[in-house]
């Protein structure tokens, strides 16, 4: 482990410095930022190169998407693991309207409420509406790994039949497509396919999604004389609601008539029934749902391409035992070091939320490996969390997917992983702002290996960087080996 013993007790004895770093001139410096982040650097060079220029992990700088979408632009940055957990400290940070970051959508995206994941802890509500998404997900937990297999088969099966066909298969459809049937299912105990949202429900969700997250992203595919249109259409102004509203409120409509059990256990609990329906459409569609399409095709992508040797040990160890504990389990899931792993590696390399926001509380002081930074009162902080979760003075090879590096005493490490808005040795409460389903989503993750290496040998992907998160396409797969 490199230096991970020697620099703990280091920290309170380092040099006081000024956060280094310039915003520029007003609204100039914010474009110039904007353009520097999308265009003329990308995403991760725009970090690497300022932390370079600065020689330092906490610099200050500007984040899109800027004018005139956010009112302030300012932030004061953190690339590194010591540094980075203060915005989990809710004494320290205020949580209000962070979500997206420097900006928020219109409430119209959420039928007029501010729903719980854009309220501070501090906010009573928060409370009321996180105790109430913690209890639904506990209330479902006999369900979880039963649903799940259900929905893979059916995703294995059209990926086999697509590669029959067509000689390769989009995962991201696939994958998309059983997210939503696996999240509905499990808060309204039964298929989609029964409701006026039929077999569209994930393309719904796309488009709410996407109205709402565009100014944070690009489309990637544009040719660079066209950047400036993009910019003007996606980064300076909002989209309107009025551009999904109609897809929104099937979705509300649906969920209203379908989650009344649910809905009826949030009026037990003093919610309103429509604000706790647009709660659990933002928790199913933009938590859940949303969650899973970044973290899936990312988890297959690195399995993939980690190569055969790691797919034949993944496959002895799955298969082994579950013949032992006659099945796949809670407890048979456990018991596999590697898979567990594995899972662990994915979240950390590539974090499907890569940002986290929070804006400080009091005046403070914040410690990176190398200084001790002041901030005062009122500042924005931003986390960019790929580069704190591949910290050098952390993780030995942190660039590299090593999938055994939580096995035994790397266990020590998962302090480190910061994917739920948490570290993953901590757990979701009402009183913070980590992830509700945290434990849910690695147990879908090993469950969806556990069930794709009791079929399969082994498979082969390519993969790409999309707008937000990872494209995978299958080219083949190999079925496992029968015995005679």
């Amino acid at each position: 482990m490199s230096s991970m013993s020697s620099f703990s007790s280091e920290l309170s004895n380092l040099p006081k410095k000024p956060i280094p770093g310039q915003y520029g001139l007003p609204f100039i410096g914010a474009i110039k930022d904007r353009w520097d982040y999308f265009y003329n650097e990308g995403k991760d060079e725009f970090f690497e190169n300022r932390r370079r220029k600065y020689h330092s992990t906490v610099f200050r700088t500007n984040m899109p998407p800027g004018p005139f979408i956010s009112p302030d632009s300012k932030v004061v940055c953190l690339l590194d693991a010591v540094s980075f957990p203060i915005l989990f400290d809710m004494s320290k940070v205020e949580k209000l309207n962070v979500l997206d970051g420097t900006y928020h959508p219109s409430w119209s995206f959420t039928g007029g409420y501010r729903v719980c994941a854009y309220l501070d802890p501090s906010e009573p509500k928060h409370t009321s509406l996180k105790s109430f998404f913690m209890s639904i997900i506990a209330s479902r937990h006999d369900n979880f790994i039963p649903l799940f297999q259900q929905c893979l088969s059916d995703l294995f099966f059209e990926l086999e039949s697509q590669i029959i066909t067509k000689k390769h298969s989009s995962f991201n459809s696939l994958s998309d497509k059983v997210s939503f049937n696996y999240v509905f299912h499990l808060f309204c105990d039964k298929n989609p396919n029964e409701t006026k949202v039929g077999s569209n429900g994930a393309n719904l969700f796309d488009k709410w999604l996407l109205c709402q997250l565009a100014p944070l992203g690009t489309l990637g595919i544009l040719p660079k004389f066209l950047n400036l249109l993009e910019d003007l259409l996606l980064h300076t102004f909002p989209l309107p609601f009025f551009l999904v509203k109609s897809d929104y409120y099937k979705l509300y409509d649906t969920f209203y008539k379908s989650a009344s059990s649910v809905l009826d256990e949030a009026e037990n609990l003093g919610i309103k029934r429509d604000e706790a329906c647009h709660n659990l459409v933002f928790l199913a569609g933009f938590n859940a749902y949303g969650g899973m399409k970044a973290t899936f095709p990312m988890l297959i992508k690195w399995v993939g391409l980690a190569g055969e040797k790691l797919h034949r040990q993944l496959a002895n160890e799955i298969r082994t035992v579950v013949k032992a504990e006659g099945g796949v389990t809670m407890s048979s899931l456990e018991k596999m070091s590697l898979t567990k792993s594995v899972v662990y590696e994915a979240l950390r390399i590539e974090p499907p939320v890569p940002f986290q926001y929070g804006r400080a509380k009091e005046d403070m002081v914040i410690q990176s490996h190398d200084a001790a930074f002041e901030i005062k009162k009122g500042e924005m902080i931003f986390g960019y969390q790929p580069f704190a979760t591949k910290d050098p003075k952390i993780f030995e090879k942190p660039e590299q997917f090593v999938a055994n590096r939580f096995v035994g005493e790397g266990e020590r490490l998962l302090k480190y992983v910061y994917w739920s808005n948490g570290r993953q040795t901590e757990n979701p409460t009402a009183e913070n702002k980590q992830c509700p389903g945290k434990d849910l989503v690695v147990l879908l993750c090993r469950a969806m290996l556990v069930e794709f290496f009791l079929r399969y040998d082994t498979f082969r992907i390519e993969a790409r960087t999309s707008t937000f998160g990872s494209s995978v396409t299958f080219k083949s797969i190999t079925p496992k080996a029968t015995t005679t």
